[in-house]
C-alpha cells in the first residue's frame, strides 16, 4: 500500500466481500435488449460511427448481423478489424467516439445506439469451436515484436495470419500490457485480459518470452540481426510528469507507486515501470 494513504480508514469488509463490489461497470445486454438495440441502427452508408472508430470496425455490418441473430458472423466481423475487440467493447470511451457520432444522437432523440454494449454482446455470445482465423501457408519469415501489450499482440496476430512466425518479447510476467496492468478491475472482470490473450494465441505461430526488457537483457541490434523485421510496441512505459519545479517533491509518491500497481496488485509489482492512467 502507498505510505501516503496510511492515514485513511481501513474497510471493515473482508477481501471476498470487497471483491464482489468490483463487478462489471456496465452489465452485459440480455438477448432481448440486444435485439431491440440492434433494430435501432439505421445501417448508414458511409456511417459516421465507423469514421469515429479508431480501429475501423464495420459497425453497421456487425450490428445488422446481431439483428439477424448471426452472432458468429458479427463476432468475426469485429475481430477481423480488431482482434482485441472484447476488451475494447468494455473499456473504449464509446460515448465520445462512435456513439457520439451516431446519427441517432441528435437533439430529438439524444439516444445513440449502444454500440459498445452490442459489440460486447456479440463477442461474449459467439461460440467458436476453433480459432476464427486460419494461418496462411508458412513464409519462412521470423518477426520480433517487443512488447506484449495491445499493439504488440495485435501486430503478432496479424503477422501470424499471414504465415510468419512471431516471437514476442515482454518484460513483465504476464502478457496484456495496459489491459492487464493498467485497467481497473471493474472494467475487465474475471481475468478477461488473460482469457483474451489465450484466445489470440490460438491462431498458432506466436511465442511469448517473458522477462525480456529492451536495453537491459535485450538489444535492438541483435534482434535486427536475428529476425527479418522488428516491431516495437513499448507502450506507456513512462510516468506522467506533474510539471513541478522539484523533480522529486517529498509529498509525491515515487514512480513505482502508480495506478498500474493498484489495478493489478498481485502481478504488477514485478513490472513497476509500466504505468497508465485509469
Amino acid at each position: 500500500m502507498i505510505d501516503a494513504l496510511n492515514h485513511l480508514p481501513r474497510p471493515r469488509a473482508g477481501a471476498d466481500q470487497l471483491a464482489e463490489r468490483f463487478s462489471d461497470l456496465a452489465p452485459p445486454l440480455t438477448a432481448r435488449q440486444a435485439a431491440v438495440e440492434s433494430a435501432r441502427c439505421l445501417y448508414c452508408y458511409d456511417a459516421p460511427c465507423v469514421n469515429a472508430c479508431p480501429s475501423d470496425i464495420d459497425i453497421p455490418s456487425f450490428i445488422h448481423r446481431i439483428s439477424d441473430e448471426n452472432l458468429q458472423g458479427a463476432a468475426e466481423r469485429i475481430l477481423s478489424a480488431n482482434i482485441l475487440g472484447g476488451s475494447c467493447a468494455r473499456v473504449c470511451p464509446t460515448e465520445i467516439l462512435c456513439q457520439q457520432a451516431c446519427v441517432r444522437n441528435n437533439a430529438q432523440e439524444c439516444a445513440p445506439v449502444l454500440i459498445g454494449q452490442l459489440q460486447r454482446y456479440a463477442l461474449d455470445n459467439a461460440h467458436f469451436t476453433e480459432h476464427p482465423f486460419q494461418r496462411s501457408p508458412a513464409t519462412g519469415k521470423r518477426i520480433a515484436v517487443v512488447g506484449a501489450g495491445p499493439a504488440g499482440l495485435s501486430c503478432a496476430h496479424r503477422l501470424a495470419m499471414h504465415g510468419h512466425d512471431v516471437v514476442v518479447f515482454e518484460a513483465c510476467d504476464k502478457a496484456g500490457g495496459l489491459n492487464e496492468y493498467g485497467i481497473a478491475r471493474y472494467k475487465l472482470v474475471d481475468d478477461y485480459a488473460q482469457r483474451e490473450v489465450e484466445f489470440l494465441l490460438g491462431i498458432g505461430g506466436i511465442e511469448i518470452r517473458h522477462g525480456q526488457r529492451l536495453g537491459s537483457n535485450l538489444g535492438l541490434g541483435e534482434l535486427r540481426d536475428e529476425y527479418d523485421a522488428v516491431f516495437l510496441g513499448l507502450g506507456l512505459n513512462a510516468v506522467r510528469q506533474l510539471g513541478l519545479r522539484m523533480k522529486k517533491p517529498p509529498a509525491c509518491s515515487p514512480p513505482p507507486h502508480t495506478s498500474a500497481n493498484c489495478a493489478r496488485p498481485t502481478t504488477s509489482a514485478s513490472c513497476p515501470w509500466l504505468t497508465a492512467a485509469w
